[in-house]
């Protein structure tokens, strides 16, 4: 998962991380969503561009769109890193990992 270059090629093929899972924007079901790519999120990305934006871009083979999402999926593993931190200091990791592993394995409504 930390490989250098996996957030940045899944992104070009229009693929993103979320708190419920990886999705691919390029699917028809994210024509008309006008939400971020993740709630969840606080990168550049989920702050100003919508799933239907991304999308027209994945879909219309502009680099933009795989731009935003590497930044989306960089952020993600980076907030992954300081919340898995955040657990070992606070002698919580198993916990931690349950729950990542219970939302990461849902999909979102």
């Amino acid at each position: 998962m930390f490989d250098c270059v996996l957030p940045t090629r899944l992104a070009r093929h229009g693929n993103a991380f979320t708190k419920y899972g990886k999705i691919n924007l390029k699917n028809l079901k994210f024509k008309e969503d006008f939400n971020p790519v993740d709630e969840h999120c606080d990168c550049y990305t989920c702050k100003n561009y919508t799933k239907a934006y991304i999308r027209h871009l994945i879909t219309s083979n502009e680099t933009l769109g795989g731009r935003l999402l590497s930044i989306h999926n960089i952020r993600f593993l980076i907030k992954l890193t300081e919340e898995l931190r955040s657990a070992i200091k606070e002698n919580r990791v198993m916990e931690y990992r349950e729950e990542f592993i219970n939302n990461y394995t849902k999909k979102e409504s």
